[in-house]
């Protein structure tokens, strides 16, 4: 393994601390972190790229040859994270600029941390990178129309802005990217090893803006946000895990289904409350608390699985 490998790994498997010193760093000192707003759609783009080049006709295959757990995987992804942000926001009286930041992240596609994540938690990888690749073309048309179906009562929405958004910063860049694999082939590859480390460093900035630009609101409401999140995610793992049980699914499809519908792309929360909320910076803080938070929740119970599957195969 080269040198550059294994920096990228360990910055990767370190990610959340990356992103706590950014938001600490963000928070402390805020004016030399906003001038990273304006850019927030663009890093998200970049880190859309790098997923375009990174998959695969197999991940496509994947759907067809097992219809029925991706379907499950999706429509769980799309119903059970944005119920609950909603019935939280409703049952917790939330702040409006804050529920509508929450239901927002809620309704967002699953994150590719989530195949790193059911890989180390030993379930179905396969799976998992189906659920991301088919929730994240979904996520163009499902996301302006779930987040206004359930925050139209908090704020007015816009939903065909936003589904251009959607469009700009996740379907163009991912086209993009398959385009560029297609034509380059191989040579892509090349290309492809810097992908991670450069989403690490594109969502690390993402949250750092979010802070930034939000650091007064958050001394106000940073504890209450913190929680909502972390129940949000709790709930959507617990939820996706059993769901996916009570409807038959094997147990390494149990926990992939599980680890993605807990763990979502809040960076497309951030970039799009950034762009359609900037009367309510706030409404951006808790997709960017979700990133930090399942990228530390995400592990944990990655290595619980782990440990349980290797007890079992000694015992």
């Amino acid at each position: 393994m080269s040198g550059f490998q294994k920096v990228s790994q360990f910055i990767q498997k370190t990610f959340a601390l990356w992103v706590l010193l950014a938001a600490a760093a963000a928070f402390m000192w805020p004016a030399g972190f906003k001038w990273i707003v304006p850019w927030i759609t663009w890093l998200l783009g970049i880190v859309m790229f790098g997923m375009g080049i990174t998959l695969s006709t197999a991940d496509f295959r994947e759907v067809a040859r097992h219809p029925k757990a991706v379907l499950i995987g999706v429509v769980a992804q799309f119903v059970v994270m944005p119920g609950l942000a909603y019935l939280l926001s409703k049952g917790l009286n939330l702040p409006p600029e804050i529920a509508i930041g929450v239901i927002l992240v809620g309704c967002c596609p699953g994150g590719t941390a989530s195949n790193v994540m059911t890989y180390l938690a030993r379930g179905n990888t396969a799976l998992s990178v189906a659920c991301t690749a088919a929730s994240t073309l979904l996520a163009p048309l499902l996301t302006p129309a779930i987040f206004y179906l359930l925050a139209r009562e908090w704020i007015d929405i816009d939903a065909g802005s936003m589904f251009i958004s959607v469009l700009k910063v996740v379907l163009f860049p991912i086209a993009l990217g398959l385009i560029a694999q297609a034509l380059l082939g191989a040579r892509v590859k090349a290309v492809a090893e810097f992908t991670p480390l450069v989403s690490v460093f594109a969502i690390v900035a993402i949250v750092a803006a979010v802070v930034a630009a939000s650091q007064a609101r958050i001394a106000e409401t940073g504890l209450l946000i913190f929680t909502v999140v972390m129940l949000h995610n709790g709930l959507g793992y617990l939820i996706g895990y059993w769901g996916a049980r009570l409807l038959g699914l094997s147990h390494a499809d149990n926990k992939a289904i599980a680890i993605e519908v807990g763990m979502q792309n809040s960076g497309l929360g951030a970039a799009l409350a950034a762009v359609h909320f900037k009367a309510n910076p706030v409404a951006a803080v808790p997709s960017a608390i979700f990133s930090f938070w399942h990228n530390i929740s995400g592990p944990l119970l990655a290595t619980y699985w782990a440990r349980k599957e290797e007890r079992r195969a000694q015992g």
